[in-house]
């Protein structure tokens, strides 16, 4: 047994999940120091939350492989966890001890401090702090924890001029900074920073700083830390500090079980970062059928702004009006719709049964966060893995619930016209765009994770509205097949009978 895999054993699963830290399984270390191209025959490696060193060992492993061309190895590591520092000084002596066999140079240094608080003062210039250090090779994986705007990390992070809000991209963006020009970086992280707002300033600082050379991800959410129950879904990257991206990135994917078959395919830069795109999204297509709908969808003319349409997130936050809810419907209430309520392809209210309330009271300080009755389109914010699709939507019909005002939650986006709802055959129509498998794969390749968005919906190319309509008037049921929706689509957009 590795050390990397006696995670349980020196952390509970709560100090696992206070920290952010997760510790690295051993094959997927192996797998990340195979990515590192030519090595320098003169390491300067930093492992930074290095927690037991299992990816010091497996980078050190891969240099003492026959022919590596290393020499000499000297690694920095920093860890803050008090538990596992002896476990990673033992590691670090198995690294000496192997390359000792092998004819290789191998120093390390422990630090027990702060990553990000030391690093910052170094690179800020901070007249407590020495020089910062460089390194020609970094392998990282990062604690992920969300850093509020005001804790001492986002103060750190900003005196370098990084403005990021979560811990892993904070890691990275100081490593790049640490690393001498064509320097590599590899790690594993989650794979949220490839698109969405908050990401925005980290993606355009790695990108001007780093060139991406090859990209891999794994077939099911749980797989790089199923040990640890761990549903984030994860990307391991391989980067080199430089302003040129390559004509080519390597795009690769697996299981994450040991030993298991990696299917890779080389895309143009452009597929992966669109050249106009300003949000500096970063597409991963893992398949051809993910890069065909990327493809297809970037045909399609239309934009929600475009149809003169609209899409927002829900808007009660249950837990702000917790004392208007109510668990069924009665005088003075309105509909309070969760994703509990969607139920083949429309809404079926009330759910006496479910654990979320049914009904929220209509009065003075609840009628901002309604909306009027009407037809609308929602979609689910949140999706569970064994869900089907990543994009689920949902037709809210008021034919079926009669009520003038209602509550949409914060878990739901809606779509709307100027606030209100949507005519039929165009609401039907994406009722079978949003729903095909054709935007499933767009979103699995763009969304780096099981959240959908409204600002991801609004980017989202759209058919014209006559093609919408057309779609929905050919619609016959709500709970029509996956087979059925899509040969609509395919009808409809590509002229297909």
């Amino acid at each position: 047994m590795y050390l990397s895999e006696i995670t349980t054993e020196l952390l509970g699963r709560e100090r696992q999940e206070a920290l952010g830290q997760f510790l690295t399984p051993s094959p997927v270390g192996d797998f990340m120091a195979s990515l590192f191209s030519t090595l320098p025959h003169n390491v300067r490696l930093i492992d930074a939350g290095a927690g037991t060193g299992a990816l010091t060992a497996a980078f050190v492993r891969r240099a003492c492989a026959k022919d590596s061309g290393v020499k000499s190895i000297y690694a920095t590591t920093y860890e803050l966890d008090t538990k596992i520092l002896s476990a990673l000084r033992v590691t670090l002596a198995e690294c000496e001890s192997l390359c000792s066999e092998r004819g290789i140079s191998f120093k390390a240094e422990v630090h027990h401090a702060d990553f990000i608080e030391t690093m910052a003062g170094k690179l800020s210039g901070d007249l407590f702090s020495s020089a910062a250090p460089s390194f020609n090779i970094a392998i990282a994986n990062p604690p992920y924890k969300k850093i509020n705007t005001a804790s001492p990390e986002r103060r750190a992070l900003r005196s370098v001029g990084l403005e990021t809000s979560n811990l892993y991209t904070g890691f990275v963006g100081l490593l790049t900074r640490l690393l001498e020009d064509g320097g590599q970086l590899v790690a594993i992280t989650p794979r949220s920073f490839c698109n969405g707002p908050y990401f925005r300033p980290f993606r355009e600082d790695f990108l001007n700083l780093m060139e991406l050379q090859h990209l891999h991800v794994f077939e099911s959410r749980d797989a790089a830390f199923r040990d640890d129950a761990v549903l984030q879904e994860n990307v391991i990257f391989h980067a080199t500090k430089g302003k040129t991206q390559p004509p080519i990135v390597t795009v690769s994917s697996s299981s994450g079980d040991a030993g298991a078959s990696i299917t890779a395919k080389g895309f143009h830069f452009a597929e992966i970062v669109y050249p106009n795109d300003v949000e500096r999204f970063i597409h991963i297509p893992a398949d051809t059928g993910h890069a065909s709908a990327t493809a297809r969808l970037s045909d399609l003319p239309d934009s929600l702004a475009s149809l003169g349409l609209t899409v927002s997130t829900g808007r009660v936050v249950d837990f702000r009006l917790k004392n208007a809810l109510r668990p069924t419907p009665g005088p003075g209430t309105v509909p309070l719709l969760y994703p509990c309520h969607f139920n083949g392809g429309t809404v079926h209210w009330p759910k006496l049964e479910a654990r979320k309330p049914n009904a929220i009271l209509d009065n003075a300080e609840t009628r901002p966060w309604l909306v009027p009755s009407g037809l609308y389109l929602l979609t689910k914010r949140f999706t569970s893995k064994e869900e089907r699709r990543r994009l689920v939507a949902c037709l809210f019909d008021p034919a079926d619930v009669k009520a003038e005002w209602l509550g949409f939650e914060n878990h739901l986006n809606y779509f709307h016209t100027d606030g209100k709802g949507l005519e039929r055959k165009l609401a039907l129509g994406l009722f079978v765009y949003l729903n095909s498998t054709l935007v499933d794969q767009y979103f699995r390749c763009f969304s780096g994770h099981t959240q959908v968005n409204a600002t991801d919906l609004r980017r989202l190319a759209y058919p014209d509205r006559a093609t919408l309509e057309a779609m929905g008037n050919a619609l016959k049921r709500t709970d029509a097949s996956q087979d059925e929706l899509d040969q609509l689509v395919e009808n409809h957009l590509y002229g297909l009978q």
